[in-house]
């Protein structure tokens, strides 16, 4: 069952990146996602970067559908199926470090609003860095990280992470982004014995566990994630190294 949702609201997040506000009063946690379609597009899964009653979601402009979002002026109609998918679990951990890559930024976003949480933001120069305002008005503490230095700390999200895992005692990792970056991250928390929840980027159909394009091993990113424990994790052969395409079959991961 999907819903029809006016759009209230278009930020400017970056220069190929929008964000996209309009009410909806199901509930949806931080980490959930939604089937997202409009005319002359194929549906496609959308983080949501708001989870209150006013939901949003933040678009990067990569592809033809994405491309086709960006046309959306205020007023016009998108069609919303779900939320779908396991969030976050805020509970666990009484020191939380959340860090967003790229524009997987959206996806901790909700969960950074709820928590507070010290809160890392990386990507690969300042003009690709998204939603920071927001963050830095509701995280304890924001830390920049960009590829180049042209911003904050000069290198990658993990590099600041395990930086920052130094100073503090956090005890729980939460985070989204390419899944490169995942790999590394994980492989830290395995190294500083630390527990985390990433949020994996699988390619959805469906959303609903029935068409197996976003197989993770023989886990449904879209029914068993996409937010998965370290635990769950550490049984995946296919994490950081292999996933399916739109048509289901295995590409390597560069």
């Amino acid at each position: 069952m999907s819903d029809s949702v006016k759009i209230i609201t278009i930020i400017e997040d970056s220069y190929d990146t929008k964000t996209f506000e309009f009410q909806w009063d199901e509930k949806a946690s931080p980490g959930q996602f939604v089937m997202v379609w409009i005319p002359g597009m194929e549906e496609i899964p959308m983080s949501l970067s708001k989870t209150n009653r006013i939901k949003s979601i933040t678009v990067k402009a990569i592809g033809n559908d994405t491309k086709k979002l960006h046309e959306l002026r205020l007023g016009d109609l998108i069609r919303i199926r779900g939320p779908y998918g396991k969030g976050f679990d805020l509970k666990k951990g009484k020191n939380i470090l959340i860090v967003g890559g790229g524009v997987g930024t959206a996806a901790i976003m909700p969960a950074v609003k709820e928590t507070g949480a010290d809160t890392i933001i990386g990507a690969r120069t300042d003009r690709d860095i998204v939603m920071s305002e927001i963050a830095s008005r509701y995280a304890k503490n924001l830390w920049i990280s960009t590829d180049d230095g042209s911003l904050g700390f000069h290198g990658n999200a993990v590099q600041l992470m395990r930086e920052k895992m130094q100073e503090n005692n956090y005890d729980m990792i939460l985070a989204c982004g390419p899944e490169v970056m995942l790999k590394y991250l994980y492989q830290a928390c395995v190294e500083l014995d630390v527990d985390c929840q990433l949020s994996l980027e699988r390619h959805m159909k469906c959303g609903a566990g029935v068409c197996g394009c976003c197989m993770v091993d023989d886990m449904r990113a879209c029914k068993d994630g996409p937010v998965f424990t370290k635990d769950s994790i550490s049984k995946m052969k296919d994490f950081g190294v292999s996933k399916r395409d739109e048509c289901g079959r295995m590409i390597k991961l560069g």
